[in-house]
């Protein structure tokens, strides 16, 4: 009896370490941090940015604070890249695709493969959740952008990561309400009614709104200001769902009023982890119905030519607007926080160009001014985040080949 029971309990103990294989150690290099705030930019690359003269705070930003030269956006389009910045993986989605909101019957990718595109289109994404295989990354995709040569280029152009069979469905703000900690998703110009089932607003309406009965003769057609694309915990059933209160949709909200991110800022009531994102016309994306000064870039090759100057000048404008916000906020002067900024991918880096992208780091505990040429990617970032935390590395942030970014956050100050 007592040899069967011995048996059961290693039985036990081996399952129990089976199911949260895909969260790893927790790791090290970085300093326990109270809060971060992370902002994340649009489609450019780090040569469209960096000597860029409609960006000029931006690179007076990169030179005072840490910045890396040699980081890495992982895939496309930019769904991708959030959804890889926040879980460590694709979750089996390469397409900007909005999710298939509350649909209990719908079988998430992870579960039987399936790989959201957009060339060829795909439906709407079933809510993540379970484990799993994701989506390989490949060298150079034809899948989003270009469907044949000289193709898209993911990271470098020569990397790739193999689809792997064992990801874990959930993301850092699963983690940190395990670990009793918060996050909000700021999100400029999502409507006061909130996120559910909210697809694309314009900070009121939405494409849930008839606009020809609420405005009589409106011939405008909704701007899409704020998109769930960039909000990647909406795609997540555990949010969806809102089980336990402290990990819902509820978390998501826009930059202004009392709940909001200025609001917060000014009370002092921020989570320990704030993903910023502006809206379409303030982080470098653009939109072709809201004017000159949003309009997409004429032509957006990889290269500082083409670019819509006020496009870029609009998103600097709104870099230092969130910087100083912070900055001026009690609660960057209390403890030991971090501002990361980061664009989410290089958008149309057909080969040769790569999907380098600019990111900085800036601490209010250690010296700055680093340049590291490190090589890093947005599983990097995540890795990072997580050893700052204290909390397990998750999905492809566990990789060996993930290196947690110790120079640009620095160990100084570690207690």
């Amino acid at each position: 009896m007592k040899k069967k029971s011995a048996i059961l309990c290693l039985l036990a103990a081996s399952l129990a370490v089976s199911a949260s294989a895909q969260e790893g150690a927790v790791p090290k290099g970085v300093p326990p941090l109270d809060h971060v705030f992370l902002i994340v930019m649009e489609n450019h690359s780090y040569s469209q940015v960096i000597g860029n003269p409609s960006d000029p705070f931006v690179n007076s930003y990169a030179g005072s604070v840490n910045s890396a030269t040699n980081y890495f956006a992982v895939g496309h389009p930019s769904l991708t890249n959030y959804l890889e910045i926040v879980g460590g993986s694709n979750f089996g989605v390469r397409a900007d695709n909005p999710p298939d909101w509350h649909n209990a019957t719908c079988t998430p990718n992870l579960a039987n493969g399936f790989v959201s595109t957009d060339n060829p289109p795909t439906p709407n994404i079933c809510p993540i959740f379970g484990k799993g295989t994701d989506a390989a990354t490949p060298a150079v995709d034809f899948s989003n952008e270009t469907t044949g040569p000289p193709g898209t280029n993911d990271i470098d152009g020569k990397l790739s990561y193999p689809a792997n069979p064992a990801t874990v469905g959930k993301t850092i703000a699963d983690q940190l309400v395990v670990a009793g900690r918060t996050w909000k998703s700021y999100q400029e110009s999502l409507p006061p009614t909130g996120a559910d089932l909210v697809d694309n607003a314009d900070g009121f309406f939405t494409n849930l709104s008839n606009l020809t009965t609420a405005l009589p003769g409106e011939a405008t057609s909704l701007v899409n200001l704020y998109a769930v694309k960039h909000n990647p915990f909406a795609y997540f059933q555990s949010v969806q769902e809102g089980r336990d209160t402290q990990n819902s949709l509820k978390n998501m909200t826009g930059f202004e009023g009392a709940n909001g991110l200025f609001g917060d800022l000014i009370s002092g009531q921020v989570p320990t982890l704030s993903f910023i994102v502006p809206n379409q016309c303030n982080d470098q994306h653009g939109r072709g119905n809201a004017g000159a000064l949003c309009e997409f870039d004429p032509n957006d090759n990889g290269t500082l030519n083409g670019l819509n100057p006020g496009l870029m000048f609009q998103g600097d404008v709104t870099v230092e607007l969130l910087v100083t916000a912070i900055h001026n906020s009690r609660v960057w002067r209390n403890g030991r926080n971090a501002i990361v900024t980061v664009w989410d991918e290089n958008d149309y880096s057909v080969a040769p160009v790569t999907n380098r992208v600019l990111l900085t780091v800036d601490t209010n505990y250690n010296g700055k001014g680093i340049r590291s040429n490190a090589f890093y990617t947005h599983f990097s970032l995540l890795k990072s985040m997580e050893a700052a935390f204290g909390l397990p590395c998750l999905n492809h942030a566990c990789d060996s080949s993930t290196s947690v970014m110790s120079d640009l956050f620095g160990e100084r100050g570690e207690e």
